[in-house]
């Protein structure tokens, strides 16, 4: 009853104080839990590591209430609220911990909970395709890098997979009209919040930067066509991520048809959408795509004409998104994990294989016997094994970056390049430097669950390299800073490219025969 009596004393004082008691009052003594005075009303914290934590910040009401929605701003509250544990997930496949439809939860880690400080804030925008994953994860941890950058670092959790972009629009238009994009209506929601508390955790809402790897990127790039996200943030960095077209409203349609009878579910049974469990949604996941057929169904940003009235890098760059700077990133071997970690037969292929397993995982429509040939030409010395996954790599996880780097050289807007290729030394080093291996670099979590670590030292000071190139993107529009070499913005035809390696180095155009030999294929990105 003691803790009670103390803890309904202190709600009481920092209710009377008002908004600068309770910033004062996230610093007095020491030892207290930091308080801020959020839009939707007070949080606390805890103090780890040198910095002041809020996990679990609601910014979104239950979307269960509101499923295939846009999400709505949660009834706003008096007292303090505890906010030091992860909120829930979207619901996913997979072995995502605290799962629920009630998921529009995010993550401040701040050096100091108070305004007036004026850090740049750091919004990062978590991987898994539009499938899967969560802002929670440990490797996403902001500590580190909020206080090494002296930052204010944000992780954010979102509808993902059916709940965020199963596309009813055409199928039941009164009921649900943004469906296919509800996913980045709560990213432009967690972005609308962070425009407006990002004073009161000591953040500058004026330099709002945005990063995210893979889905993440991807994410990001919809985004930067997407006209409701109109000045919600001020600079952005790519990790393997990017969406060059979305799904057209044809395709969309085919897939919710799809999904919808695989459910059970009338195309026009409004009721029974709404009804269904969430557990059921989720399981019929796994519906043979009618377009590809050979995967799952295919969820992402739809062309609907609501939240995206185009394609977000076809046929050129988002005029909207000129002035904004970005960094654009991707790893060497992206496939040899994405591919050779669920198939790991592939690391044993011969000859013979070689042209039908391209086929199959090329995703563009070129023929492999010229693609053997040319790579054959290009390295001498590479295995079928290697040019498996080097051609994988450029076809299907390099190709949209290329498309979106020289989309904006060709409008003069700030764009910077790099290519991560430290390799990750488990196994070997069998996989190179994979798909994600840059995010524990950026975030200095190396240590952390998932991170894939070169070798020490080069490691830790790549990862200091690269961290301060988003910290300086965030705090400067620029991501040069006196631990890098200088990077020069990717222009046409020269294509300058950061190589973080055992040593950090400008390349012009590398590997611009593989760039050149796929671009002889029209782009469309894969899924839509």
């Amino acid at each position: 009853m003691a803790d009670r009596n103390i803890y309904l004393n202190r709600r009481s004082v920092l209710a009377a104080m008002g908004s600068t008691g309770l910033a004062l009052a996230a610093r007095a003594g020491g030892g207290e839990d930091p308080v801020v005075l959020t839009s939707n009303g007070p949080v606390s914290g805890t103090h780890e590591g040198g910095v002041a934590v809020f996990r679990g910040i609601r910014y979104g009401a239950d979307t269960a209430l509101t499923r295939f929605a846009k999400p709505r701003r949660p009834e706003p509250w008096k007292e303090v609220l505890r906010t030091v544990a992860y909120g829930a997930a979207s619901p996913q496949r997979g072995n995502e911990p605290n799962q629920s439809e009630d998921c529009l939860f995010l993550n401040v880690w701040t050096p100091e909970a108070r305004r007036g400080a004026q850090r740049p804030v750091m919004v990062y925008i978590h991987g898994g395709a539009y499938n899967a994953g969560s802002g929670s994860d440990a490797l996403y941890d902001g500590a580190r890098l909020a206080a090494h950058g002296d930052v204010v670092v944000i992780t954010i959790n979102h509808r993902l997979n059916a709940f965020g972009y199963l596309s009813l629009g055409k199928l039941m238009p009164e009921a649900f009209p943004d469906s296919g994009n509800a996913g980045q209506w709560d990213i432009i929601a967690a972005l609308e919040w962070v425009r407006d508390n990002a004073e009161a955790f000591g953040g500058d809402p004026a330099r709002i930067m945005v990063f995210g790897q893979s889905g993440g990127g991807a994410k990001i790039a919809t985004l930067m066509a997407a006209p409701a996200a109109k000045e919600l943030f001020h600079s952005a960095a790519t990790m393997s991520g990017q969406q060059v077209t979305a799904s057209g409203p044809i395709n969309a349609r085919k897939r919710a048809e799809a999904f919808l009878a695989r459910l059970g579910i009338a195309p026009g049974d409004v009721a029974a959408l709404r009804a269904m469990a969430p557990e059921k949604l989720v399981e019929a996941l796994d519906t043979e795509d009618p377009v590809n057929r050979e995967f799952s169904v295919y969820f992402g940003p739809v062309l609907d004409g609501r939240l995206l009235t185009r394609h977000p890098f076809w046929p050129d760059a988002p005029a909207q998104s000129a002035a904004i700077p970005i960094i654009l990133g991707n790893t060497h071997d992206e496939t040899r994990n994405l591919i050779g970690r669920s198939q790991p037969e592939y690391f044993e292929l011969g000859w013979e294989d070689l042209p039908a397993a391209l086929t199959r995982h090329m995703r563009c429509d070129i023929d492999a016997d010229e693609v053997v040939q040319a790579y054959r030409g290009f390295y001498p010395e590479h295995t079928p094994t290697d040019i498996f996954f080097a051609a994988t790599t450029a076809a299907r996880s390099w190709r949209g970056q290329v498309e979106e780097a020289d989309a904006r050289a060709r409008e003069g807007s700030p764009t910077w390049v790099y290519r991560f290729d430290l390799p990750w030394t488990a196994d070997d080093e069998r996989w190179g430097a994979p798909h994600a291996v840059d995010i524990g670099y950026a975030f200095l979590n190396l240590d952390r669950q998932g991170a894939m670590p070169g070798k020490a030292p080069s490691a830790q000071a790549i990862s200091r390299q690269l961290a301060g190139a988003f910290i300086s993107l965030a705090r400067h529009g620029n991501p040069n800073h006196s631990g890098l070499p200088h990077w020069p913005a990717h222009a046409l035809p020269d294509r300058a490219t950061l190589i973080f390696s055992d040593t950090v180095r400008v390349e012009e155009d590398p590997r611009g025969q593989e760039r050149a030999l796929f671009a002889k294929v029209p782009f469309i990105q894969w899924g839509t």
